[in-house]
């Protein structure tokens, strides 16, 4: 046994674990401004000197920033790797929009699951509000771009309430992406008065599984939505054949 003496970890080092774990969890959001020393440094109950050295070490990783005068921030820049030249190809060429569809489908159906076992009540009050709003906005005809807005925060909500950092991290970081595809598919299924209220009962049967903690019912109502979607947008001529695709990856290898 070794009588080298275990150093005990620095508090700043222990605040900068915390603060680090905060943010994979989602607690805090790329983006936000963080609340003043004086309230961390009383939330950690530790002085406001190590609580200062913790921000530093944050800001070197590139995890927070800091104004002078205008408070610390969560980096913008995180969960943004997604957010490259291809994903700007995506973005312009909508006959990609069905493989997204795809992606976000196999997504959201393991949120769902967890979040219908992991939810907390916090969670399942922000899953009610974030359908609410929804759901208001769905009645008023608002706009599809603006429904794609509070459409895709209901089912962030969801991923959140699953509480696997990894997941979650997934989905913000495609945020942008899936909302603008959203609000092009919106553009498409609004134009049968039908489909809108397919689309209420799909998003009330997800929300009703997720918040009565069954996680079949919840995977299977996002499947139900989700493939609902895929096989109305197939209908569509805005999406190209496998075949097309294959077609021209033969001729670009000749």
């Amino acid at each position: 046994m070794s009588d080298e003496p275990i150093r005990a970890s620095k508090i700043s080092d222990i605040i900068a674990k915390r603060l680090e774990a905060m943010i994979l969890e989602g607690s805090l959001v790329p983006g936000q401004k963080m609340p003043p020393e004086r309230e961390l440094a009383q939330q950690f109950e530790v002085s406001r000197p190590s609580l200062r050295e913790a921000l530093h070490k944050l800001e070197a990783k590139g995890l927070v920033t800091r104004k002078q005068g205008g408070g610390t921030f969560v980096s913008a820049e995180i969960g943004l790797s997604f957010v490259d030249p291809l994903m700007q190809l995506f973005q312009t060429h909508s006959e990609f929009n069905y493989d997204l569809l795809e992606f976000r489908h196999a997504l959201e159906e393991v949120a769902a699951h967890y979040a219908a076992l992991r939810a907390t009540e916090t969670d399942r009050e922000i899953i009610e509000r974030r359908y609410n709003e929804w759901l208001d906005g769905h009645v008023q005809r608002i706009g599809h771009k603006e429904e794609a807005e509070l459409d895709w925060r209901f089912h962030l909500a969801i991923a959140e309430a699953s509480h696997n950092a990894v997941l979650l991290h997934s989905m913000r970081a495609l945020f942008n992406l899936f909302k603008m595809t959203i609000a092009t598919n919106l553009e498409y299924l609004y134009t049968k008065e039908d489909r809108r209220d397919e689309i209420l009962r799909q998003h009330s049967a997800i929300k009703d599984a997720v918040l009565s903690r069954d996680p079949k019912a919840a995977q299977q109502a996002v499947n139900d939505h989700l493939a609902f979607v895929e096989e109305t947008l197939q209908q569509s001529s805005r999406f190209e054949s496998h075949s097309k695709r294959s077609l021209r990856r033969i001729g670009l290898m000749r």
